[in-house]
């Protein structure tokens, strides 16, 4: 085959391959010919931003050292008075990468022993995290039609005041995934509902609490239920994060003992704390607990009282240990080996829903994350305080990381440790994600997909098969050679399953290839999939799409081209 070039239509279709196919999947850059620079230039950008979580080999130094000024940090934070005893935990995947436990379990008593991860703390408002997880169990099994169903669904005559509101709740029958059911039948409106979902991520409206009542509130549901009628929401269901103690307890007990038919700290126990093997987690002390307990003080340092919540509970009341919070956060990060919920219904949960006003303490709100950004990633946190105790749950899905911190005493106002924490460790990780090696896979024979292939005769490409049976894709044709450097010109095709290939940059990649006035994203490239066609006679695959770069039909061609200008 030979193909013949024009120097002019030559760079117009090199220009062309590259808009059009979205320069497919290379990782090069042309460089900005300046005088005296010859085809040296600065690099762009590189890519890509966010590592993929890799399997890594301990030890690495970078990490060490990163956690090392972590148990610094951490350690400068225990003070005798406020803030006596402090354990905390960081969790990589299905891994416990470091544990921190600093001061004594009672500040008070000469002869009491240092903490440790099995130091049982007050995890105060972490409790929110139990609800939530009941509710997308629930989801899962059927027994909770939707997320988004409303209150009044599983709560007969449920109403409140919603005056800033488009709509009267007394106007609706239900609500079913944004479908209101008016008895004159169903119409797609707008809906102002009090949602289970809203209720998990501090945008029901709800207040703080109920009114004419405190924390220590010993009540029913149906008297909670029937407070409710002459108060009046916050914000308009839906609009505004609003924190609120009530909504999660009253999503507990309603989920509990109308849809689930048992005691919510029964539920909790059986289906959550079981399953997952969180023995030292609970709503009450045992007496074996009580030898392992962290004893919470105030700023002044004088012993505080362990309050009943009583129909709080759900919102508060629970204690545990950083061994079995870190338990929790694998399965969260989808890597424990107990299973309690689905990959689906995990990605749903850690997905922030709604931007809060600036007067909140969050950016976002989630189920039932308080969330904000970290270094381009998304932080989720669930922090408690409650008296002589201060607590923080957090991930960051995208890295699979998570870190716990449990106190015994009040958390300093000066600094945020968590945030100082994830900024020594997040470049760390990072660090040893990019340099990890890529473990790919092979197709079980790659004969049938060995060969040469094109896009609409403008771009070559050729699939050969390395030394390790995997695939190696590499871009050819007019001035590509001379123009661009060759470890830009070659990529490796990962298998997954049935003729489908991921496309792997080994090396970082220049995020952004610019070429004259064209410009194109490298980095929405990464980890494109490649569907190649069904073999033919011959036992050959007669080219592939790439469907995520809207490119089809990349035919085989019987040999290499030969061009000539």
């Amino acid at each position: 085959m030979k193909v013949k070039w024009t120097q002019l239509g030559l760079v117009f279709f090199l220009i062309l391959s590259l808009v059009m196919t979205g320069c497919f999947f290379w990782q090069y850059q042309m460089p900005k010919v300046q005088p005296g620079m010859g085809r040296s230039a600065k690099s762009e950008m590189m890519c890509p931003r966010f590592p993929e979580p890799l399997p890594l080999e301990h030890p690495i130094p970078s990490l060490k050292e990163a956690l090392e000024k972590v148990d610094v940090l951490l350690r400068q934070t225990i003070n005798p008075i406020s803030l006596p005893a402090l354990s905390a935990i960081v969790i990589l995947n299905d891994t416990v990468l470091w544990t921190g436990n600093f001061g004594k379990r009672n500040a008070s008593d000469p002869h009491s022993g240092p903490t440790n991860e099995y130091t049982i703390y007050r995890i105060a408002s972490l409790s929110k995290l139990f609800p939530t997880l009941m509710l997308y169990k629930l989801w899962e099994d059927g027994k909770i039609g939707s997320l988004d169903d409303p209150l009044e669904k599983y709560v007969e005559n449920f109403t409140i005041k919603n005056p800033l509101g488009k709509m009267r709740d007394s106007e609706l029958k239900y609500v079913t995934d944004g479908l209101i059911f008016l008895d004159s039948g169903e119409v797609q409106i707008r809906s102002s509902s009090v949602t289970l979902r809203r209720m998990a991520s501090q945008l029901s409206g709800l207040p703080r609490r109920l009114r004419a009542t405190n924390l220590l509130w010993k009540g029913k549901t149906q008297s909670a239920i029937n407070l409710l009628q002459d108060d009046v929401l916050v914000a308009d269901p839906g609009t505004k994060c609003h924190y609120s103690n009530l909504a999660f307890s009253l999503l507990a007990h309603v989920m509990a003992e109308r849809v689930a038919g048992v005691d919510y700290q029964r539920w909790i126990t059986e289906n959550i704390l079981d399953r997952l093997g969180m023995e030292d987690t609970s709503f009450d002390l045992t007496p074996g607990m009580q030898s392992q307990l962290a004893v919470g003080v105030y700023s002044n340092g004088k012993p505080a009282p362990l309050y009943d919540l009583g129909w709080y509970r759900p919102s508060g009341q629970m204690f545990s240990t950083a061994a079995d919070l870190a338990k929790l956060a694998m399965m969260l990060l989808g890597a424990y080996h107990r299973k309690l919920l689905e990959p689906d219904s995990l990605k749903i949960m850690l997905t922030p829903l709604f931007r809060c006003d600036k007067d909140y303490f969050a950016n976002r709100t989630g189920t039932p994350w308080e969330v904000n950004e970290l270094m381009g990633y998304e932080l989720l946190r669930k922090d408690g305080d409650l008296d002589g105790y201060s607590a923080t749950f957090s991930l960051v899905p995208r890295l699979k990381l998570g870190l716990v911190v449990l106190m015994a005493g009040s958390r300093s106002q000066k600094q945020d440790v968590v945030t100082k924490a994830y900024n020594h460790i997040v470049p760390a990780i990072e660090r040893a994600f990019r340099e990890a090696k890529k473990v790919l896979v092979a197709p079980p024979n790659p004969d049938h997909y060995i060969g040469f292939f094109t896009y609409s005769n403008i771009t070559f490409y050729e699939i050969k098969v390395g030394p390790d049976g995997v695939l190696i894709m590499q871009q050819f044709g007019p001035q590509i050679e001379e123009l661009i450097p060759e470890k830009y010109r070659t990529i490796k095709l990962n298998y997954l399953v049935d003729r489908v290939f991921k496309v792997v940059f080994e090396k970082e990649y220049p995020c952004v290839l610019r070429v004259g006035t064209a410009s194109v994203s490298l980095e929405a490239q990464d980890g494109q999939l490649f569907n190649f066609y069904v073999f033919n006679k011959q036992g050959l695959s007669p080219g592939f799409d790439a469907p995520g770069l809207n490119t089809y039909n990349v035919v085989r061609i019987p040999r290499r081209p030969s061009f000539s200008s």
